[in-house]
């Protein structure tokens, strides 16, 4: 044995002592040879090859098919065809019946051509706008992150571009710019704008979600049947989309709104906003007020405060601009006057039955 081990083996043992890890005492076993102390704990690393990360290959990336778009493209044109073939075909009718109705069918086929581009112009222009204010947002986001006074400006500058048809939002953005002109650091500027100018639209997309949400749990505690309750909380939860993304200057058209309500699902999704409106309800349901209010409507409360979640989430997706200043809206702003309205309407049904 030599006298390294030996020296190792009368080593007493040490009870198990409590250290800071910037305690200038304490060294790694390795260590003690190269900085030795008169006085010293020494940490043991025991390696686990079980531990140690495992490196894995990346998962090749399968190309979406091609199939499905050559189907669209087929499919789209063989209407097109048929479409322009069954009109060729009214207008030699109407020529071979009189001129005049020939003429007349010409005509009406234009205005329905010119009708035509112009509804996917408008489409085209709706668009544009939502993905000006996505980009918009994800820009500001990064310029809070990164405090930058310039980046700030410049995309200040677009968000007042934005509201520019606005009257209602006339003071804010004559605010704001007074600030820009001032020597403000990027975040505090972006603090700024979310004061002046966005702060009554929150106010209002507030008021847009709470009375969105107050219908829908009236319905669904007053409906008889399961499909009135579920057509009600689609017909909100569309409504609440569009109203939004009017009052934050989306103005979406068919497509758009389409593509902004995936965006919404999506939203959800990512946070959890169903589970945890959910949660959120059983909780204060199971805190007593399950037992104040009858069954129905405590479905309806559920129901409202799962319509304010997809509310908020309409909210951080119409919004020009991520919450700096503030956390934005959360389920509990709204549910203090949703229960309040529950219990109203309990009473009211009780004094009606007695």
């Amino acid at each position: 044995m030599t006298d390294q081990n030996r020296q190792e083996n009368r080593r007493p043992s040490r009870k198990p002592t409590a250290f800071r890890l910037d305690d200038k005492n304490v060294r790694l076993a390795e260590e003690v040879e190269d900085l030795p102390l008169a006085s010293e704990t020494i940490i043991q690393e025991a390696l686990d090859d079980s531990l140690l990360p495992v490196e894995t290959a990346p998962m090749p990336v399968r190309k979406s098919s091609s199939f499905g778009r050559w189907i669209g493209l087929g499919l789209g044109g063989l209407i097109s065809l048929a479409v322009g073939l069954a009109i060729d075909s009214l207008i030699r009718d109407l020529f071979a019946r009189a001129d005049w109705l020939g003429w007349v069918g010409i005509g009406l086929a234009a205005i329905a051509v010119l009708g035509l581009v112009g509804l996917v112009l408008r489409e085209l222009g709706a668009l544009m706008r939502l993905r000006k204010i996505d980009d918009l947002r994800d820009h500001l986001a990064e310029t809070a992150e990164s405090d930058n006074a310039k980046a700030a400006r410049t995309h200040l500058k677009d968000l007042i571009s934005l509201y520019a048809d606005r009257p209602d939002t006339a003071r804010g953005r004559k605010t704001l710019q007074g600030h820009m002109s001032e020597v403000i650091d990027g975040k505090d500027l972006l603090i700024l704008a979310e004061r002046d100018l966005l702060s009554p639209l929150d106010k209002q997309a507030r008021r847009i979600v709470m009375s969105s949400a107050k219908r829908v749990s009236l319905v669904t505690a007053i409906s008889p049947r399961a499909i009135v309750d579920l057509l009600a909380v689609l017909f909100e939860n569309l409504r609440i989309i569009r109203q939004l993304s009017h009052l934050y200057g989306g103005r979406p058209g068919t497509l758009g709104f389409f593509r902004l309500t995936r965006h919404v699902l999506q939203h959800l999704a990512l946070t959890g906003g169903m589970a945890a409106g959910d949660s959120l309800a059983s909780q204060v349901l199971g805190h007593g007020l399950a037992a104040r209010l009858s069954a129905r409507l405590g479905e309806g409360l559920i129901n409202g405060l799962l319509t304010a979640r997809v509310g908020i989430a309409a909210i951080a997706v119409c919004r020009p601009a991520p919450f700096v200043g503030s956390k934005g809206p959360s389920v509990s702003e709204f549910m203090n006057e949703l229960v309040s309205s529950a219990e109203k309407e309990d009473t009211g049904k009780q004094g009606k039955s007695s």
